[in-house]
């Protein structure tokens, strides 16, 4: 009975569903190929090693405030799918310019732009996921971010045949190039804070000489039917203004199941519900400014973002990291060799969130995070009881990402579940997700070069407890804010229902 509503669920919200999966293999498009082509960006844009990694800030940077700016576009539906098309289609027009850019700067700008339209992307989809299933969104959110993976195992798969297998500028020091040299610098530079320009000599002036302009071109023409996949839905649904405040549903009201046809509540109730759907930031703050919502309503925003401020941290911290702790001391991996780890990690994340897809069907999303906390942490434990051990460290990899998959879908089904689908637990658990990646890549960053090998680990082991910890605190203020909505009858009534009270 359960899987038969779901799945009439799923037939009734058929095309919003895909347009939406499909936005998330974009933003995973985007997301993986900066690593593998920077390289030859750098002998494309002329510039040194220690200029050309200024494009991941600027891209990481945009990400963040993308994923703010997306929060803004949730008044309506024909809104959210506005936002959409021009975020998908701006990923194809980026990878359309990359190839142009002959100039570090530009490139940053360009790949800021990117980092914007994804952030966006990253926002929207999320939420109206969860908007159109609610309940059930576990499963379908499983399925979201498992095209995120997708996208970012494709993305340097059709990059490498296209990569400089040597020196990619033609001078007369060309023949001190070779390849083992350059896919060890490749990798190197898949973080800014780790690349030495002393290191490795790379000549800035010469004519360059790479095919990695068609690898674009063609992620361009791949990601193209997504933006006009949205337009498609923008045409079904009607081409509806941004500044309406009235909350069009997905579909018309008699192909909705009872509990979402807007035109059976009444004008009170309606705007009740929008009242307590803040629209942004600044609503959410409202809210609270005006005591709208019991302290718990906030907390649990706040620990949420915070659960995921630390695994999205370790995602972001070791898919970097991992290649340059590989090669160095003391496990002294071939570059070769080690730069499979990335290709390892990703791998497991991607299939981690293939099985997580039955696995949400059958389990909670509460259980589901507690035992991939678990699992990440053990991992860590794993291979720090055994730090010099290769084969260790590649069992380690692909258990890391396998626990790591389903963390954040599972984490946000989880919040608005508490919240009751109500507030903005998915812009702030978004923003969470890319700060803490953000700030912990440059954290570990700036340490792992230290004197102690293990390091690396151990910070992951750090970020994996204080996520645990952070997580038994969520348990803890759930049950208490379901305390409090037991005793609604003698809390101070929201303004929203003071008003609904007044007209009725």
């Amino acid at each position: 009975m359960f899987e038969d509503r779901r799945w009439g669920l799923f037939k009734r919200n058929l095309q919003p569903t895909l347009t939406l999966w499909s936005a998330f293999c974009s933003f995973g498009l985007c997301m993986a190929f900066l690593g593998p082509t920077l390289l030859d960006l750098r002998c494309q844009t002329h510039s040194s090693l220690k200029q050309i990694t200024w494009v991941f800030f600027a891209q990481n940077f945009c990400v963040l405030v993308g994923t703010i700016i997306g929060g803004l576009f949730k008044k309506t539906f024909s809104c959210s799918l506005t936002a959409l098309f021009i975020s998908t289609l701006m990923i194809s027009a980026v990878f359309s310019i990359i190839p142009f850019c002959n100039n570090v700067l530009i490139l940053a700008f360009v790949l800021a732009v990117a980092g914007l339209a994804m952030g966006c992307i990253d926002t929207i989809a999320n939420l109206q996921l969860v908007r159109i299933y609610q309940k059930d969104s576990p499963i379908f959110l499983q399925v979201l971010h498992f095209c995120v993976g997708f996208g970012a195992f494709l993305s340097p798969m059709i990059a490498d045949p296209f990569l400089s297998e040597t020196n990619c500028m033609l001078t007369n020091l060309t023949a001190n190039g070779t390849s083992a040299d350059l896919a060890h610098i490749r990798n190197s530079l898949a973080h800014p804070h780790l690349v030495n320009g002393s290191d490795v000599f790379l000549e800035p002036n010469g004519i360059f000489i790479s095919n990695v302009s068609y690898a674009f071109w063609i992620m361009a023409l791949i990601n193209l039917p997504v933006p006009v996949a949205v337009l498609s839905l923008m045409c079904k649904q009607g081409f509806g203004g941004c500044c309406r405040r009235k909350k069009s549903p997905l579909l018309p009201a008699e192909e909705l199941p009872s509990d979402l046809q807007m035109d059976r509540l009444s004008m009170g109730s309606e705007k009740t519900l929008q009242e307590k759907d803040p629209d942004s930031f600044s609503s959410c703050l409202r809210a609270l400014y005006l005591q709208e919502s019991p302290c718990t309503f906030v907390v649990v925003h706040i620990v949420g973002a915070t659960v995921l401020f630390m695994s999205d941290g370790i995602l972001g911290e070791y898919s970097g990291f991992v290649y340059t702790y590989a090669v160095e001391k003391p496990l002294y991996i071939e570059p070769r060799v080690a730069g499979y780890l990335n290709s390892l990690f990703w791998a497991s994340i991607t299939l981690g969130r293939l099985a997580s897809i039955p696995v949400s069907g059958k389990l909670r999303p509460a259980t589901m995070v507690f035992i991939n906390l678990g699992g990440i942490i053990g991992t860590f434990v794993l291979m720090l009881c055994f730090p010099v051990s290769i084969v260790c460290l590649y069992v380690g990899t692909g258990l890391l990402g396998f626990f790591l998959s389903s963390t954040f879908p599972s984490m946000l089904a989880y919040t608005e579940d508490i919240l009751n689908y109500q507030g903005c637990a998915t812009t702030v658990l978004v923003t969470g997700a890319g700060v803490g990646e953000f700030v912990l890549q440059m954290l570990v960053g700036s340490v792992i070069q230290s004197p102690e090998a293990d390091i690396f680990l151990v910070c992951g082991l750090t970020f994996g407890c204080l996520a645990l910890l952070f997580y038994l605190v969520l348990l803890l203020v759930h049950r208490l804010h379901n305390l409090q909505s037991m005793t609604g009858p003698s809390k101070t009534p929201t303004i929203a229902e003071s008003q609904f009270s007044y007209q009725s």
